[in-house]
């Protein structure tokens, strides 16, 4: 999770504890791993990184992290399962629910 204990918890010093060609992957929050320091780490090769979130999330288009040969950028995809369309539909009639009933709906994300 992101706390405070978690933000940048893989930073410069971090990084430079792990050996020549190790691949750090993160799939935990994007804010865990500082992306200025896997910046000076991936500019010079020395470690290899798979990345399915980031700081900032979504990358802006045009960053570089896309554009070193040792990073790998995947979507943030990790609910697609079998077990997603139940819990999808489940969702879709509790929203259905509070908003009939006239509650708020849950997991907002932005609120205009």
């Amino acid at each position: 999770p992101l706390t405070d204990d978690t933000v940048h918890l893989v930073d410069a010093e971090f990084l430079a504890a792990l050996p020549d060609g190790a691949i750090v992957v993160n799939v935990a929050r994007g804010r865990v791993a500082d992306t200025a320091a896997i910046l000076a780490e991936a500019r010079g090769g020395r470690l290899r990184f798979a990345l399915d979130v980031t700081d900032p999330e979504p990358l802006p288009a045009g960053h570089e992290l896309f554009r070193l040969p040792n990073v790998l950028i995947s979507p943030h995809a990790g609910g697609m399962s079998t077990a997603m369309l139940p819990r999808v539909a489940r969702l879709v009639r509790r929203q259905i629910d509070l908003l009939l009933t006239g509650g708020e709906p849950v997991n907002v994300v932005l609120r205009s």
